[in-house]
């Protein structure tokens, strides 16, 4: 590769996610009532923690934090996937391109370190409870977002390094809805392969290496909750379902996409929409569905709503 880059196309041709009206125009409105309803949803949580002092906790932090990050989640590329299933010609621009690669991955790993607090949290909840407060501090709540964007920005510029020496001289065009870099390397006038190895093991080893972390961690909890069956360990035993539930979400298609060493473009296209807009429609409808402290918060937000409304 020579130093600087070479490239000169300055756009790239999505070929979206079917060439069937019909299935367009259902996709069009399956997506954009998902992503109202993930913006409400999560704006909804968001709120809640923030105005309902009876979930100023670490654990209610943590969620409020992850909800955040959900709000970025479906806006990266379902906004711009809603309104080309519009147009015949779905294109973006290259800085465009490079923008979507950043934040996906930037987001991506907020929230793997917010999944891994969170597991933490439930951890020194359950098995350390005396010392819960004293660990679980706003100092570790900080330190926690901190590390989670700290490490997802240097990770996020370091995936952006591999295309900085890239020519892109044509082909222009991406068989996805949206941009990023296993399929971005593959488009480069240079052989590729060993960035694509580099990838290809940088990702999965982050991946692997999370989730088999969250695993360990969610089996030692659930170890400890089934040695003590009472009514706390059953509300614990409620709380971890969920958890678990929204790891295994988020985990699942992003070890597919990532590190599948055999790329199906229909299948990571059907991963992809998933990830983009039915993960963060569900997250927030998990943790209020198994959470009565929050479905209690968000019946008081609707109550004053309606006083409010009466009043004025």
């Amino acid at each position: 590769m020579d130093g600087g880059n070479h490239s000169v196309v300055s756009e790239f041709v999505f070929l979206g996610l079917t060439h069937s009206w019909e299935i367009q125009f259902l996709l069009l409105v399956f997506s954009s009532v998902l992503y109202v309803a993930s913006m409400t949803g999560n704006i909804l949580i968001v709120f809640s923690v923030t105005t309902d002092p009876l979930l100023h906790s670490p654990m209610y932090f943590l969620l409020a934090n992850l909800s955040f990050i959900d709000l970025g989640a479906c806006s990266v590329t379902s906004p711009k996937m809603i309104c080309d299933l519009f147009r015949r010609r779905k294109v973006i621009s290259f800085g465009g391109c490079i923008t979507q690669i950043f934040f996906i991955h930037v987001i991506g790993g907020v929230e793997m370190v917010l999944l891994i607090g969170m597991a933490f949290d439930r951890y020194v909840a359950i098995c350390k409870p005396l010392h819960y407060l004293t660990v679980m501090s706003p100092r570790m709540c900080i330190l926690f977002l901190a590390a989670a964007w700290g490490l997802s920005i240097s990770h996020s510029l370091s995936q952006l390094a591999f295309l900085v020496n890239l020519p892109f001289c044509g082909p222009n065009v991406l068989d996805s809805f949206y941009c990023d870099l296993p399929q971005l390397l593959r488009l480069a006038c240079t052989d590729t392969s060993r960035l694509q190895f580099i990838v290809l093991v940088n990702n999965g080893f982050i991946c692997f290496g999370s989730f088999f972390m969250l695993f360990i961690s969610y089996v030692f909890i659930l170890f400890t909750v089934w040695k003590h069956s009472s009514g706390r360990s059953s509300k614990a035993l409620s709380t971890l379902s969920a958890h678990i539930t929204v790891v295994l979400l988020f985990f699942g298609p992003i070890m597919f996409i990532y590190t599948w060493p055999y790329p199906s473009s229909q299948m990571d296209k059907f991963l992809a929409l998933s990830d983009a807009v039915v993960i963060p429609f569900l997250n927030p409808v998990i943790y209020t569905f198994w959470n009565k402290e929050m479905k209690v918060a968000i019946k008081r937000i609707f109550r004053s709503l309606v006083i409010f409304r009466q009043i004025s």
